[in-house]
């Protein structure tokens, strides 16, 4: 069972996601806040498996927000769930420790698909967001010379929202030399996280833009 915490400030929103989230038989909603304060005191009571996060909150911002949740609870994983998708908002998110980025209009099934990729420790980035990144982010692009063929298989399976048990089986290698793989591009792309990873190789034009699979 997959526990979450929907955070949105709209009780209307909040109340439709909890709502559309229930719907599914593996998740468990944990409660819900509508500040970014409320929604670190209730993830440090719950300790949930996602924070499904909405970035436009009163007070404190849920950018800001997203170390403190982190810190909160080592083990949840966080998903950002906003109108918004300019780079500065989405890097902004992914480099704080975020682990997906989906926009708002995104259908429940996107959803839950998303949520699932995120608490499998795979990393879920929308298509619309990573074509904005393409178009708006101004910094020089660089090859991909400096990953390996396989790191760049890995870096493609990654963006698809696979964990690294599945990507073991699509590459037919182990999941310890996965996560080798996966510390090795990290390492080089100066990435904390996988969604990071994802942003800045399609910044720096090492990654195309990926539909879903």
């Amino acid at each position: 069972m997959i526990r979450i915490v929907v955070v949105d400030d709209h009780p209307i929103v909040r109340q439709g996601l909890v709502a559309a989230l229930e719907d599914e038989p593996d998740f468990q909603v944990a409660g819900a806040a509508g500040t970014a304060e409320d929604a670190v005191a209730l993830v440090a009571q719950v300790q949930p498996d996602v924070v499904l996060l909405d970035l436009e909150l009163p007070g404190m911002s849920g950018v800001a927000a997203i170390p403190r949740v982190l810190e909160a609870s080592r083990g949840t994983r966080v998903l950002v769930f906003t109108a918004y998708d300019t780079d500065e908002r989405v890097l902004g998110a992914l480099k704080s420790g975020a682990n997906g980025y989906l926009l708002k209009g995104a259908t429940a099934a996107d959803i839950a698909r998303a949520v699932r990729a995120v608490a499998a420790g795979g990393s879920a980035l929308e298509p619309r967001v990573a074509a904005r990144l393409v178009a708006e982010v101004s910094a020089p692009r660089r090859t991909a010379g400096h990953l390996t063929g396989r790191e760049r298989d890995v870096l493609r399976l990654i963006a698809e929202g696979l964990p690294s048990k599945q990507i073991a089986r699509e590459l037919h290698i182990s999941e310890r030399t996965v996560k080798f793989h996966i510390t090795s591009l990290l390492r080089k792309l100066g990435a904390e996280n996988r969604a990071q990873a994802v942003a800045l190789a399609i910044q720096r034009g090492i990654l195309e833009v990926l539909q879903r699979r």
